[in-house]
């Protein structure tokens, strides 16, 4: 039984923004194969959308809980929904 791609949605804090955090997560999520996208809010953080199999979605989140990512994350809230259809992988 092949399992329905799911949708993963967070939100870094920290020093996120003006770092290469969105081309960073962008290239993760292409390498994993995953669709969604990357934007900076307005107060500071990154919010992450990426649709795929729950496996490489825990990958990408694992990933962007890393020291190895670009800037600093002092922290993270996510979510999991429904994959909606997304393809790409865009900075927004």
């Amino acid at each position: 039984m092949v399992s329905a791609d799911e949708r993963l949605t967070v939100w870094l804090r920290g020093h996120v923004q003006g770092v290469g955090m969105r081309w960073w997560i962008r290239s993760r999520a292409l390498e994993l194969g995953l669709a969604g996208w990357a934007r900076n809010l307005d107060d500071g953080r990154v919010e992450v959308v990426a649709e795929g199999p729950r496996e490489a979605l825990e990958h990408l989140l694992a990933a962007l809980s890393s020291p190895r990512t670009p800037g600093r994350v002092n922290g993270l809230s996510h979510r999991w929904g429904d994959a909606g259809g997304m393809s790409g992988f865009v900075e927004r």
